[in-house]
């Protein structure tokens, strides 16, 4: 349905505002004027007539007071009205393609008037891919291929081949007129439709495809003119039969290296002559088919004269002897001929000779017996043998005797190469490739939307009909033994296709070398251009060099590489052996394109709304189902190599590859398979079997923002392995506007140090009113459905106690808290700048656990996933568990091993026995100075006034605490250290306490600010000391240690003391990792 617009005119009365909105626009262009080039990532930007445009004339994009209302888009919105006639004339031109655009001027400040487009779809699309699709196979290897494989097997071998380039060309035009196509071509489609690593991996192959192409040509170019126009040329002559084929190749190499470098000449010094001879080779070309046709049609009534001469039913070639006779009457005497020499052993009559042809008579037959003669039916079947085998014509009659051995030494005409059906489609295909010729000059065409697929579908089409005919015309037309003769031997050295043609072979001849001529220049033309485009954009960091070239744009550097490349399949000097090569890179590209839109296709993205409508993801499928058919039909062998190096690119860009986002297909794939698998993903907790951790880490940044402990990110990428979900997060304080540049940059230092640590997860910085808020939201609403994270990591505040601000280790307790009530597991790293990075390998050394509240299995299931990486992975594991007084350690740890046993882990295991000590002076005295610091730290929060009331309110208290020491026989607490409450209830007993009592009042004496203490806070340090002193006799030199963390208090008022007894128990500890459970089993006996 066809869209209506419709323009009105707005009158304006007013000119102030005009004046105005220009006096402010052109104070706003110098600013703009800096980042119009850029897209903020140095990759210059797409020219784009829409939003963010700063190319338009502003003082024209807004003008009077009626359009008032939208004068705050004006800086990047532009108006419609100045918008439509960028929008009607939009170009776009990839990155470096303005360079050939420019004059090669001195001064270099002016510029050639850019010529629009003129090339419609006859001259730009149509006759481009003729003249690439018809060429050296047709003329060089198509009657032997329909000779050996039969009309009905070379039929089949068309159509798959021709197939497979039509459903190709279909998906092509649809990604060609989804959009403009700027001057690029196919990998631009490709790279655009499929993302950087499959553009790139594919782009190569097709520039290698290209490559190879040259060489084929070249080969053909050599062939031509040294077995069909000047075979005296050859500078290596085989003086025995067997050795011609090696001759042959040498040859080929030889002159083959000498017109790749003249070509490559050619190219370097201007492709403006390789564009002017184009039409001339294609007219080559078309004179040649035409050639072919007229020859056809001429047999009908007047045959042409090539004799065959037979010897039994084999056929002889035809080069060291004129006439095919054994004896020749000359004067009424009876002489021996040239061919008697070749099978005897001299020229006189009663000389020893070969027995077969002693037994065989000689004839002639018709090499083209006609159109209507009816050796159709002869030519129907195929014909496959080994090679050497010798060409025979089955309705002869023969007679045996022969010698298979000295076979080869005589002048039979026999099978260079095994031939069979896969090398057959092989050797072929390289004829139907060519189609995106048309959409590598997209830039060039007046309308390539409507060109492209018009110009290429009926070149396909075209060249389909004259390959059919060909087979068939051929097949009725020449003698079987003549189609199987590769190089014309049985007829005099002719051009076996040239035998059919009229007026005379030499048409054929001529056309055929400056086609391959042609063909092989266009190929060094493109390939390097190809090449070019690939390093321009950058997603190959080693080919960056060969995006470089002279002042007009020329690729030098890519044309060497080109060059050198090309040599290779020279040095392979066979243009049967070339030929499977190119194919499989073409089979592979046009794999891809056919992927590319079936992608689209089904993904159904907004953007993909093709012009060409007669398109279907089911057509895109089976052409590409097709490709990987005939890549594995042709070589299975070459086919998995260039699969390989596919492959391998393809992990390269992965790997090392700049980032690119191209709104492809790929991509949308990607999130229609996360979308679909998220939905799929209950969020209900994973079973115990699956459970891994996966990691909210909480990063701290600098005033800079910078990450201030990047070993944080190391110890995350060695925990999991690259394994499970990694969310890095960080907040800044403040409001989103005003800290969003900040936000921005925090976010790119976090992601370049989770590159630098090999952290493979996702970013996620917030900006919050408080610390505190933002930390609380992340640990809520970080991930996403089911993909969302179960452990907290962070780094112990290490300065907590010389900072003036509680509120850093507010932050820090609340954030345990939270992690608490939000059933997630606590992973504390302390001493975190002192654990190993990445490229570390600790040496044999011990990985401790200090078992001592159950927490679910964390603590066991940790040093197995450590151990998992090749940073701690010669490190052995050690699992310490407390004993109480009533325990028994020794069943204790026979049981502890039976279940390290039925978990299948492998630790040492130990029990510590804690006895029930009493609480020691140090104890005390260790209490008192944290109380008396946390008082301290209260009384800095208060005003003067409160300051006096609080310290007088101490003192009446400890004056009162004194008095009621001094006559009171017990004290209100009785102190008891034990790990439970349910044990403190039980061990208690009348004498032990009457004992512990006496002793405190001892100690009470000794200081009575002890009996003021908070017997609780006592107990706690208690706990803490003598734990610590435990784990520093037992895992000082151990390479991590890892502690249940107690809970924090449900007091607030007691949160500084819980500080200083975390601070205790973790004295004279390295690395320690500090583990608080999630409230369930995260690992099972059970399989």
């Amino acid at each position: 349905m066809p869209t209506s617009f419709t323009v009105v005119p707005v009158k304006d009365n007013s000119e102030k505002a005009k004046e105005r909105i220009e006096e402010e626009d052109g104070n706003d262009n110098n600013e703009l004027e800096e980042n119009q080039n850029t897209a903020g990532d140095g990759v210059p930007k797409e020219n784009s007539p829409f939003i963010n445009n700063t190319d338009n004339d502003k003082s024209n994009s807004y003008d009077g007071t009626n359009m008032a209302l939208f004068e705050e888009e004006m800086d990047s919105n532009p108006m419609v009205s100045s918008l439509l006639d960028k929008l009607a004339n939009y170009t776009n031109l990839t990155q470096g393609a303005q360079e050939h655009e420019e004059a090669d001027d001195d001064e270099g400040s002016k510029k050639k008037a850019v010529k629009s487009p003129q090339m419609g779809t006859f001259m730009g699309v149509y006759l481009p891919c003729l003249q690439n699709i018809l060429g050296v196979i047709l003329f060089l290897r198509l009657t032997w291929i329909v000779g050996t494989a039969g009309i009905l097997e070379s039929l089949a071998i068309v159509g798959l081949c021709c197939s497979c380039t039509m459903l190709t060309a279909i998906s092509m035009s649809a990604i060609a007129t989804n959009g403009v196509v700027p001057a690029g071509g196919s990998y631009y489609m490709i790279s655009r439709s499929l993302g950087p690593e499959f553009g790139g991996a594919v782009g190569l192959c097709f520039y290698l495809g290209t490559t190879f192409a040259g060489s084929m040509y070249i080969l053909g170019t050599i062939e031509i003119l040294l077995t069909y126009i000047v075979p005296k040329a050859a500078i290596f002559v085989a003086e025995k039969k067997e050795d011609e084929g090696e001759a042959l190749l040498n040859n080929m190499r030889v002159y083959g290296t000498c017109c790749l470098t003249l070509m490559s000449v050619v190219v370097f010094v201007g492709v403006k002559y390789v564009n002017k001879l184009a039409l001339v080779f294609l007219a080559c070309v078309i004179l040649s088919i035409l050639a072919i046709y007229a020859g056809v049609i001429k047999t009908i009534f007047e045959p042409p004269d090539f004799p065959v001469c037979m010897l039994g039913n084999r056929t002889l070639q035809n080069h060291n002897f004129d006439k095919c006779l054994k004896m020749d009457m000359i004067d009424n005497l009876t002489t021996t001929t040239q061919l008697w020499k070749l099978f005897c052993d001299g020229p006189e009559s009663n000389a020893t000779c070969n027995e077969y042809f002693l037994n065989n008579n000689v004839t002639q037959i018709q090499g083209i017996p006609g159109l209507i003669s009816g050796v159709i039916s002869e030519n129907m079947w195929s014909e496959y043998g080994p090679q050497g085998m010798l060409v025979e014509n089955k309705k002869l009659s023969s007679v045996g005797g022969s010698d298979p051995t000295q076979d080869i030494y005589l002048p039979y005409v026999v099978n260079d190469i095994a031939s069979f059906f896969t090398l057959l489609v092989g050797i072929y295909f390289p004829s139907v490739t060519g189609i995106m010729a048309g959409s590598n000059r997209s830039g060039d065409l007046r309308d390539a939307q409507r060109s492209i697929p018009v110009g290429t579908i009926l070149a396909i089409f075209t060249t389909s009909i004259i390959y059919f005919t060909c087979v068939v015309l051929f097949g009725a037309c020449i003698e079987g033994v003549l189609l199987r003769d590769k190089f014309g031997d049985s007829v005099k050295g002719n051009l076996v296709i040239g035998t059919l043609s009229w007026p005379s072979p030499w048409v054929i001849v001529i056309g055929s070398f400056f086609s391959c001529c042609g063909a092989g220049l266009q190929s060094l033309t493109g390939a390097p251009r190809l090449l070019q485009a690939i390093a321009r954009d950058g997603i190959v960091p080693f080919l960056q060099v060969f995006g470089h070239g002279k002042a007009n744009g020329e690729p030098t550097w890519a044309l060497l590489l080109t060059g050198a490349i090309c040599e290779i399949g020279i040095l392979i000097a066979s243009l049967d052996a070339v030929a499977p090569i190119l194919s499989m890179f073409f089979l592979m590209c046009y794999l891809f394109v056919n992927l590319a839109c079936a992608v689209q296709t089904l993904l159904r993205t907004p953007n993909w709304r093709p012009r060409f409508k007669y398109y279907h993801w089911a057509l895109s499928f089976l052409g590409m189902s097709l490709c990987l058919a005939l890549m594995f039909i042709s070589s299975w062998y070459y086919a998995i190599v260039a699969m390989v190096i596919a492959g391998c690119i393809y992990k390269y860009i992965e790997y090392r590859g700049a980032e690119k986002e191209w709104g492809d297909g790929i991509r949308g794939l990607s999130l229609n398979a996360a979308r679909f698998a998220l939905i799929r993903l209950e969020e209900a907790p994973p079973h115990t079997k699956n459970w891994r951790p996966q990691c909210l880490v909480l990063l701290n940044l600098d005033s800079d923002q910078a990450v201030k402990h990047p070993r944080l990110l190391s110890f995350t990428s060695q925990l999991k392995a690259g394994k499970g979900l990694t969310i890095v997060g960080n907040v800044l304080e403040g409001t989103f506007l005003t800290k969003e540049t900040e936000a921005k940059k925090a976010e790119q230092n976090i992601k370049s140090s989770m590159t630098a640590e090999k952290t493979k997860g996702f970013c996620h910085v917030v900006v919050s009113s408080n610390l505190r808020d933002g930390v609380s939201h992340l640990i809520q609403s970080a991930g996403l459905g089911g993909m969302k994270h179960n452990t907290v990591l962070m780094a112990w505040p290490g300065t907590w106690k010389q900072s003036n601000d509680t509120q850093s280790w507010k932050n820090f307790i609340e954030t345990i808290r939270e992690t608490t009530s939000a059933h997630q597991a606590l992973l504390v790293a302390k001493n975190v700048d002192s654990f190993p990075t990445n490229q570390e390998r600790l040496s044999e050394g011990t990985i401790d656990v200090w078992w001592v509240v159950h927490d679910g299995g964390l603590l066991m299931l940790l040093p197995f996933l450590l151990r998992q990486h090749k940073v701690w992975r010669k490190c052995k594991m050690r699992i310490f568990t407390v004993a109480q007084m009533d325990d028994n350690s020794i069943q204790m740890k026979k049981d502890l091993q039976t279940f390290l046993y039925h978990l299948r882990l492998n630790a040492e295991v130990e029990v510590v026995e804690m006895h029930d000590n009493d609480i020691s002076a140090f104890t005390y005295e260790k209490t008192l100075v944290m109380e008396q610091r946390s008082q301290m730290l209260k009384q800095m929060q208060l005003s003067k006034t409160e300051r006096e009331r609080e310290a007088q309110l101490i003192h009446d208290r400890n004056t009162a605490s004194h008095s009621m020491n001094d006559k009171s026989e017990t004290l209100p607490d009785r102190v008891h250290m034990t790990w439970t409450k349910e044990k403190l209830f039980t061990e208690r007993n009348r004498n032990r306490e009457c004992n512990s009592n006496m002793a405190m009042r001892d100690l009470f004496n000794m200081k009575p600010e002890w009996g003021s203490l908070n017997q609780t806070n006592v107990r706690r340090m208690h706990t803490a000391i003598k734990l610590n002193e435990v784990v520093v006799n037992k895992s000082q030199g151990a390479h991590l240690v890892l502690l249940n963390m107690p809970g924090p208090p449900k007091n607030r008022g007691g949160d500084e003391n819980y500080m200083e007894f975390l601070e205790v128990l973790l004295e004279g500890l390295n690395r320690v990792l500090l583990v608080r459970g999630g409230g369930r089993e995260v690992i099972t006996i059970y399989s």
